[in-house]
């Protein structure tokens, strides 16, 4: 019985900040995969290896976690004042499915080195050294990224001594400016704060009512007080990755929060909306040891953070969700604010699993509401193969 040849497809496989994805140029695509679709999702599925009932996506270039399961498409942008646009496809590991609801941050750090070493940017607009600002238009959400790329001898530098806690080994520093990150484009209201107001009481049947910040910002996020849920803030992945219990109660209490966020009408549309929104827990600082066996000090960070991502706690910190964690900060009265502290602030250094990361926002209130038009964090990023990706030409 004769069965269809692989295809290829050119690619990168490429680190950005603490995650790990394929990327692709549009024009890169099979036709059929070059507009949003069964045959894009088939496909992308079918390269990260997924679904994959075994959970180890052995036969696809994913990693089998929720920072390597990624998919990025980027494009010359049509947009003024922008040069690409970038969409990000976060690649379910267990199941047939692609959430397009949302962007990767840490995958951002990404877009503008692919680009340019891409042949997506103009060559006029890339110094021969120095720093190459490329625009980038985030397709998912409709947002500006502006990347700040290290560039020598007219190619992106991707070597240096910027060292990114969650990453062995250290890089060249990629600076990004995420925006007005506000996702206004979500929620009940369509604002930073779904339901107007800085702190919710969420009811969770089963779990209880406790204080929540829900904000549209960098990616839609529910904080919570570590505290209310019975933890400190200074757990590593296998506290609570391990516990089948605590994963269930993170995502009826997820659930319930994009309930409230407006960001589904029913609970049961929270199984297909696995990318977002966010849930993290949060605290005052406190000594603990990081996974790599780093010691992080009180003294050291303003606020304790775990996040978690497509089910599990992430390793590190997402890059969207530390964007929504330096908003919340910089916003006097929210529960991040609170747990740093409390006060008006325009950067916070906060832990997570792998040691410590430090986000700015500039936040002001204008008309009795909190606009923030920025916020910024430094990433790294590097190619780690380039080529072609292959599939069976059946697969999409």
């Amino acid at each position: 019985m004769a069965h269809p040849a692989q295809i290829r497809i050119p690619a990168a496989y490429m680190r950005g900040g603490t995650s790990k994805g394929v990327f692709f140029r549009l024009q890169d695509l099979p036709e059929a995969a070059r507009q949003p679709g069964a045959a894009r999702d088939a496909l992308l599925l079918r390269v990260i290896g997924s679904p994959d009932p075994y959970g180890k996506q052995i036969d696809g270039m994913g990693g089998a976690t929720s920072s390597t399961s990624k998919t990025v498409i980027v494009s010359r942008s049509a947009r003024p004042d922008h040069d690409v646009d970038y969409l990000f496809g976060q690649v379910a590991i267990d199941k047939a499915f692609v959430d397009w609801s949302g962007n990767c941050g840490n995958l951002s750090a990404a877009v503008g080195p692919f680009a340019i070493a891409n042949g997506l940017i103009d060559p006029a607009r890339i110094p021969a050294d120095g720093f190459c600002t490329v625009r980038i238009w985030q397709a998912n959400i409709g947002k500006t990224i502006v990347a700040h790329v290290p560039v020598a001898n007219g190619q992106v530098q991707e070597t240096g001594d910027f060292e990114l806690d969650g990453v062995t080994f250290p890089a060249a520093e990629v600076r990004l400016e995420f925006l007005d990150p506000a996702d206004e484009g979500e929620g009940d209201g369509g604002a930073m704060f779904p339901t107007g107001k800085l702190v919710d009481t969420l009811e969770v049947p089963g779990v209880g009512a406790f204080p929540a910040t829900l904000i549209n910002a960098g990616i839609p996020t529910i904080f919570v007080n570590a505290a209310d849920i019975g933890y400190t803030g200074t757990e590593l992945q296998d506290a609570i990755n391990s516990d089948p219990a605590a994963l269930a109660r993170f995502e009826t209490i997820r659930a319930h929060g994009a309930l409230k966020m407006g960001l589904i009408k029913r609970l049961d549309e929270i199984a297909s909306r696995q990318h977002t929104p966010k849930i993290a827990f949060v605290a005052p600082p406190a000594d603990y040891v990081s996974s790599s066996g780093k010691p992080v000090k009180a003294s050291d960070i303003d606020v304790l953070a775990r996040a978690m991502s497509m089910g599990k706690l992430h390793h590190a910190m997402m890059g969207t969700a530390a964007v929504a964690i330096g908003t919340a900060a910089a916003i006097p009265g929210t529960l991040v604010n609170l747990a740093a502290g409390g006060g008006k602030r325009q950067a916070v250094r906060f832990g997570h699993p792998s040691g410590t990361l430090r986000v700015g926002a500039q936040a002001r209130e204008a008309h009795g509401e909190w606009v923030v038009t920025k916020a910024e964090m430094s990433r790294s990023a590097r190619v780690l193969m380039e080529g072609w990706v292959r599939v069976p030409g059946d697969a999409f």
